[in-house]
């Protein structure tokens, strides 16, 4: 998103569509106002981009919202949407400006200005959600609206990384008339410029979005009426396509409809590609919980036995995972494996002897119902840790969002939770999941770490940001805040006629409803 020069992700950004040799892939014509149907049991936690910071809400506002910024299909460096031009300034990376776009107007018909965009930044730093978006902007000292379509972003520090977050869900631009300033906004509407236009939104339920006419920006025109329905469960969303009941089924079908997908079946597409998305349990570091100590931490590291949860649980649909960084991106190492290469009770016993805690250790694990496998991972792992006799694990499901207002809170002792990259670098993984104060709220905080994050921003060149990442991982393996679980794969699944399903999920973080077509 930016002048930045980036290599990284090639292979993982290329989609691997299967089984779609000799079908039509020109637009009927005759359907384009023929609603598409997509079903997800990814939930919606605000309408406001200030108050959401989740895979669900930000797929919702990158097609209703515009950012300064967004990404190409398989893009790692971002290109102008509301924005005509954005660039570093001067020496240091520490000055960013763009420059509109003109005649993008709000649904009031009013024109934006660059004041829109300069309240909208200040208005999440101002709010901090407690489930926000606005540890992503902690290097962002203050926004000046220079003129009515010139913006500058003045950094606290050099941060090569930062188009890439102005071009998330966070840098989504709301209309300054109708958003307030210190508050989340209520009620089932949005103000927003993008290739959509929310016209119906039930809670958990469905959004019903229609082509904005008015969308001006890097897109060369919108797509079909889309109708989002949302899912309580993997289980519920199986049914729905089962009964023909929706026409595209993402993220996620259980694991073992998964598994047994044909891609050979003449009446559906399967869309297999490469992801960036990781789950770890994350462990609560604070004072007064059972594994405040990190020998406790490290000992659970010691049991955790991530090949049978991916080859059970998840019967093959997803990859073990060693380390904080995946697969595919730079500065990827395997530190987990390397410190806790293999099962030990004996290791975890002698460390939490040395802790002189009494065993078995008693703590609260949480996880988010209807995410997936969610309740059967839980069971995996209680079962994994139990069975050394040095854990005992109280085990609990949340509706999704207290999920994250408990672990926000500091309510749980551990939780499982899945994190889709932000921006394909590295960056998303760092100061979000193991900075003090970061968004998993685990009450870690490594000076050391901490440090490698901001030097590891100031390279423009973000493969010399390697090593920095590498010696970050190498701390949170010896610290623990968070155990590593596993790499996932995304699978889209559609009904023969419908076509552009495979640019739904790209590893961008951006959800490409308007490439969906009838064929």
């Amino acid at each position: 998103m930016r002048s930045v020069r980036m290599r990284i992700l090639v292979t993982l950004l290329v989609l691997a569509v299967v089984g779609i040799g000799g079908w039509q892939l020109l637009p009927s014509q005759g359907n384009k106002d023929k609603t598409i149907t997509v079903g997800t049991t990814d939930a919606v936690t605000d309408l406001d981009p200030a108050g959401a910071y989740d895979a669900g809400s930000w797929a919702l506002f990158s097609n209703v919202f515009q950012s300064l910024l967004t990404f190409e299909s398989g893009g790692v460096v971002p290109v102008p949407d509301a924005a005509k031009s954005c660039a570093f300034q001067g020496a240091g990376l520490r000055t960013y400006q763009c420059t509109l776009r003109d005649g993008i107007t709000f649904p009031s018909g009013r024109k934006m200005t660059a004041e829109d965009v300069k309240y909208s930044f200040d208005r999440v730093k101002k709010i901090n959600s407690d489930v926000g978006p606005a540890s992503l902007f902690s290097t962002l000292g203050s926004v000046t609206a220079d003129d009515a379509t010139t913006v500058t972003f003045h950094l606290t520090s050099a941060d090569a990384t930062f188009p890439l977050k102005v071009a998330t869900g966070a840098g989504s631009i709301v209309d300054k008339d109708t958003y307030p300033a210190d508050s989340l906004r209520k009620g089932t509407s949005v103000d927003g410029t993008g290739p959509y236009t929310l016209t119906s939104y039930t809670k958990d339920q469905k959004a019903e979005l229609a082509p904005n006419g008015h969308y001006k920006g890097y897109l060369s025109g919108t797509g079909r009426p889309i109708e989002l329905r949302y899912y309580a469960d993997s289980a519920k969303l199986d049914s729905a396509w089962k009964a023909q009941q929706i026409d595209v089924a993402t993220r996620n079908l259980p694991p073992h409809v998964l598994s047994q997908l044909n891609p050979s079946d003449p009446k559906k597409r399967v869309t297999e590609s490469d992801s960036s998305e990781t789950r770890n349990l994350y462990l609560n570091t604070r004072a007064g919980s059972p594994l405040h100590d990190v020998r406790v931490r490290r000992a659970m590291a010691w049991l955790v036995n991530r090949e049978q949860l991916a080859a059970t649980v998840y019967e093959g649909t997803v990859d073990p995972l060693y380390s904080l960084i995946p697969t595919g991106i730079t500065g990827h190492t395997t530190s987990f494996f390397d410190d806790y290469p293999t099962q030990s009770v004996a290791k975890a016993r002698e460390l939490l002897t040395e802790a002189g805690v009494s065993l078995p250790v008693r703590f609260t694990f949480g996880y988010g119902i209807g995410r997936g496998a969610g309740a059967e991972e839980a069971a995996q792992l209680k079962q994994q840790l139990e069975a050394s006799g040095l854990f005992k694990v109280d085990v609990k499901g949340y509706e999704w969002t207290d999920f994250q207002k408990s672990w926000a809170a500091g309510k749980m002792d551990a939780w499982a939770v899945g994190w889709v990259a932000d921006y394909p670098d590295p960056d998303t993984f760092g100061a979000a999941l193991v900075g003090t104060g970061s968004t998993m709220s685990t009450g870690y905080s490594n000076k050391v770490v901490d440090h490698l994050i901001q030097d590891s921003r100031q390279y423009a060149d973000r493969s010399e940001a390697s090593n920095d990442f590498r010696d970050i991982q190498s701390d949170v393996a010896q610290d623990v805040p968070l155990i590593p679980l596993w790499q996932s794969k995304e699978y889209v699944v559609s009904t023969e006629d419908i076509g552009g399903s495979q640019y739904l999920d790209d590893a961008t973080g951006v959800f490409r409803l308007w490439r969906l077509n009838w064929i």
